[in-house]
């Protein structure tokens, strides 16, 4: 009784032996299409999920914008003290920047006169050691004429 699964098992044909090998890759080849497709089902539920929350957020950006420009459009109406404070904070903040602009225009003209200062300090100096050297030459030109 042995014997026979063993001469069956000889007997298979390489016919048979290849029709094995086909359905096998066949069973391959449609197991990573399904992965493959569910794969692709995944990836186009997720841009939809992507598309609807952009949608959901450029909505929400448009309804942002719209209740900034109708909060821009109406005037608030502040009480007669706020007004008052928000007048004088107006005044003060001209006042500083005036002062500001008058500080600065100072700074620059003594900035200008201490480069001014600086440059004929430089010059006078430069005159001295010229004139030195000039007495100099004329002191050696006198010694060779004697």
């Amino acid at each position: 009784m042995a014997n026979i699964p063993i001469a069956s098992l000889n007997s298979v044909s390489i016919e048979q032996l290849l029709i094995l090998i086909i359905a096998i890759i066949a069973l391959i080849t449609v197991i990573v299409i399904v992965v493959q497709w569910r794969r692709v089902k995944e990836s186009q539920n997720t841009i939809k999920l992507l598309e609807t929350e952009i949608e959901l957020k450029k909505m929400s950006m448009v309804e942002k914008d719209m209740e900034t420009k109708r909060l821009m459009e109406t005037p608030i109406q502040l009480p007669k003290d706020q007004q008052d404070k928000l007048s004088d904070i107006r005044k003060s903040t001209s006042q500083a920047m005036t002062e500001v602009g008058f500080l600065h225009n100072e700074i620059n003209e003594r900035l200008a006169r201490l480069e001014v200062q600086t440059e004929e300090k430089k010059l006078q100096k430069m005159l001295k050691e010229i004139e030195a050297k000039e007495k100099q030459l004329t002191k050696n030109k006198y010694d060779l004429k004697k």
